[in-house]
């Protein structure tokens, strides 16, 4: 047993997607979440100054206790993951593998879409995995383009947002995509677009939190770091912006 927080960090709101799985499925487990906030977003930076800011960012929850990290960022594990596990050997860290995997083994049309950041789409992660489950797939990508900027500024339901996916949905669409994969945690929280643009075209849009927190339960198994059944959790919010921030982390995660 281990009372020992969870961290979770993404580079501003979106790993809170998978923050509120992580509650979920694991009721008793303290979370640490850090949201960048000064930074984001992380989708067009160099790879070595994300590697850079992901360092930062797993050593400051390291800091705080953290016994398990999720990196809750696609962008970021697709830049620094292997870096991250190797310098941090001692601690089990998880990254945001692209939910390809299950997209290509439900399509029922042999089309398949993506949506992510364009260094997610870049990342040799991403590559493998198309790679390896694609065969026989056509992978259509694209990047959700103003996606994470619209959740960062609470612009999720407004008819800009719904024009935004509605572009980067088209081709993937039109092409006959039946299952279409979200890339960055940013993109569920525009889930009510995407179930209302995909209504009627028989499309599954894949959220790949669920699967993360699923993941984590299972290490915290294999490593014998459940929190105990009398725990009761402590939820913290960290960034490195401003308190204004630090509130809206919080405020989105628990609403």
């Amino acid at each position: 047993m281990n009372d020992n927080p969870i961290g979770v960090y993404d580079s501003g709101l979106g790993g809170l997607t998978v923050w509120r799985e992580l509650r979920r499925a694991l009721p008793r487990e303290s979370l640490v979440y850090l949201g960048d906030g000064k930074n984001c977003p992380y989708g067009s930076r160099p790879a070595e100054e994300i590697r850079t800011l992901a360092d930062r960012a797993v050593a400051t929850l390291l800091d705080a206790g953290c016994k398990l990290v999720v990196v809750a960022c696609n962008t970021a594990t697709a830049a620094a993951i292997d870096f991250l596990r190797a310098k941090y050997s001692s601690t089990p860290i998880v990254g945001m593998e692209p939910a390809v995997k299950p997209a290509c083994l439900n399509t029922r049309s042999g089309v398949v879409g993506v949506l992510a950041t364009a260094r997610s789409l870049e990342g040799d992660l991403f590559r493998r995995t198309a790679a390896r489950y694609g065969e026989n797939i056509r992978v259509l990508t694209a990047v959700g383009e103003g996606f994470v900027e619209l959740v960062e500024q609470d612009r999720e339901q407004t008819p800009e947002a719904e024009a935004c996916v509605r572009r980067a949905m088209e081709e993937m669409l039109r092409r006959g995509a039946d299952q279409v994969v979200l890339g960055c945690t940013h993109y569920p929280f525009l889930m009510p677009l995407f179930e209302r643009i995909v209504a009627g075209h028989g499309v599954t849009v894949i959220d790949p939190s669920p699967a993360v927190a699923r993941h984590v339960a299972r290490l915290l198994d294999h490593y014998g770091l459940r929190a105990g059944e009398n725990h009761a959790p402590q939820y913290r919010f960290l960034t490195f912006g401003d308190e204004t921030y630090r509130r809206r982390l919080e405020c989105k995660a628990l609403a």
